[in-house]
Formats: C-alpha cells, sequence, structure tokens
C-alpha cells in the first residue's frame, strides 16, 4: 500500500533513459549466454559455432522487439510521446543520426514480421529472427533444413531464454509512476 503512494515519479525523458540503459545492459551481459545456450542445444546435428558472432544483431532484435512491445503497456499517446526520446537516445548510443538509426530499426522490424508472420507474437519474431540473422538452418537436421524453418523445439526453448530480455514492465511500475 505505502509503495504505491510513494512510487518514484519519472518524466518521459528519465523513462527513456532508465528504459534504453537497462536495455543495452541486459544485452551486453545477456549475449554469451544466449549464444552458449544456442550451441549446446540438441537439436542441431552439428553444434552452430557462434564463438566469434557479432552481438549486433542481438542486439537489434531485442531492442526492435521491446519498442514493438511499448504497445502492451502504454496507451498510444504515451508510445507516441516515449518512442521519439527512445530512438533519439538510442542513435546517441550507437553513434549514429536519428534517421540511420530509425531506418535501421525499421529494416529489423520489417524483417522480424515476415519471419514471423501471419504470428503478431513479439516474442516468437524474436526467437524466429534469431533463426534467420545467425544462420542456424544449417546446423539443424536434413528434414527442417529442407523446410528452412526452425525447430519447434528449438524455437520453444529459445522463446524461453529470450523471454528475459523483454523489459519487465510489471515490476517498473510498481517502483515507478510516469508523469501525465
Amino acid at each position: 500500500m505505502l509503495n504505491a503512494i510513494f512510487r518514484k515519479k519519472l518524466s518521459d525523458q528519465q523513462l527513456a533513459t532508465i528504459f534504453i540503459n537497462g536495455l543495452l545492459n541486459v544485452i551486453e551481459n545477456g549475449f554469451v549466454e544466449v549464444k552458449s545456450i544456442i550451441e549446446d542445444d540438441p537439436v542441431f546435428v552439428k553444434s552452430p559455432d557462434l564463438s566469434k558472432a557479432p552481438d549486433g544483431h542481438f542486439t537489434m532484435i531485442v531492442i526492435v522487439g521491446n519498442v514493438m512491445d511499448l504497445k502492451n503497456h502504454f496507451s498510444s499517446k504515451q508510445q507516441i510521446a516515449i518512442e521519439p526520446l527512445i530512438f533519439k537516445g538510442l542513435a546517441e548510443s550507437f553513434g549514429m543520426t536519428l534517421p540511420e538509426f530509425k531506418k535501421y530499426f525499421n529494416d529489423y522490424a520489417a524483417f522480424m514480421k515476415r519471419a514471423n508472420h501471419p504470428s503478431k507474437v513479439t516474442l516468437y519474431s524474436m526467437s524466429k529472427a534469431m533463426f534467420f540473422k545467425y544462420k542456424l538452418n544449417a546446423y539443424q537436421d536434413d528434414y527442417f533444413k529442407s523446410l528452412n524453418t526452425p525447430n519447434p523445439l528449438f524455437l520453444k526453448r529459445l522463446d524461453e531464454v529470450l523471454a528475459n530480455f523483454i523489459w519487465n514492465w510489471e515490476a517498473f511500475f510498481k517502483r515507478y509512476k510516469i508523469h501525465k
């Protein structure tokens, strides 16, 4: 009860900054673990060697997934106020101009939607994007390789892993309140 009364109030800019810093931190610290989990997955005929795989795809997949998920937690008015601040902050973090970052973001978002069609579940789009961007089809058994589709068992396990990279808005709103 008292927790609800004394929640810290944040501006849209503060929210965007916390969101960006939190995402970048979890991405930086989590990619090595995700690579290890993928490499050790028993569904692959040959273990994928991701030791030299760059984290760029993973970074963008997690960012796009989380930004796409905003619609499930904010009104469209709030989303319109917060998204530009997030894009601006991310562009600065990556040393890009805002138009460059938006194009990069939109390219990944379009790819994830295509890879996940007809489903609209963000988590599934993240898992399928990981599968295709890291070229994991080459390590599957012949049946799934010929279909060019992820083995459902692998996809389910990857969904469980990537769920840890979706921002926990429920916990966030227990601690913070957004200025209206």
